[in-house]
């Protein structure tokens, strides 16, 4: 009888886990397909950008200083976010609202503002898997669709 409750529990929490787990539907856009609007929106605002491994394409508007950031670092940047139709999404001018843990954020940002020091500036543009992937983004004034490639000026003002 002991045997028969333990198998019936089990089965309970089984059924439940699998149904909790079903697929949510969401599904990245590749980073290649989204390879010629990328290159087409660089070329439209006359970006001289690199391509990362990753698929992100990046130009270093400024170096900054020698030490750059690693991924257990605190940022504090100014930037601004775009879609790539111009349209605003974010801004912040005023570094000291940022301290952001720079392992915390998008993949975009992770990978491209290491590649600067202190006082370095950056543009990106970023494939939606690398920024907000299918799950989109709420926070924020302006939310961001799912699979949504994003446009970024950033410069490091500091970091820790």
């Amino acid at each position: 009888m002991r045997n028969k409750i333990f198998w019936l529990i089990g089965f309970v929490i089984t059924v439940f886990a699998s149904s909790c787990s079903k697929d949510s539907g969401c599904k990245p856009v590749p980073v290649d397909n989204e390879k010629a609007q990328l290159e087409a929106f660089n070329t439209s605002i006359g970006m001289n950008a690199t391509r990362h491994s990753s698929g992100l394409y990046y130009e270093i508007l400024a170096a900054g200083s020698v030490n750059k950031p690693i991924q257990a670092s605190t940022v504090y940047v100014k930037y601004k976010g775009t879609f790539l139709d111009g349209k605003v999404f974010d801004e912040q001018s005023n570094p000291g609202m940022t301290g952001f843990l720079l392992n915390n954020l998008i993949d975009g940002w992770k990978y491209a503002i290491p590649m600067v020091g202190k006082a370095g500036k950056v543009r990106i543009s970023v494939p939606s898997a690398l920024a907000y992937s299918c799950q989109g983004a709420t926070q924020g004034a302006v939310p961001i669709p799912p699979n949504t490639p994003l446009y970024f000026e950033i410069e490091l003002v500091d970091f820790l």
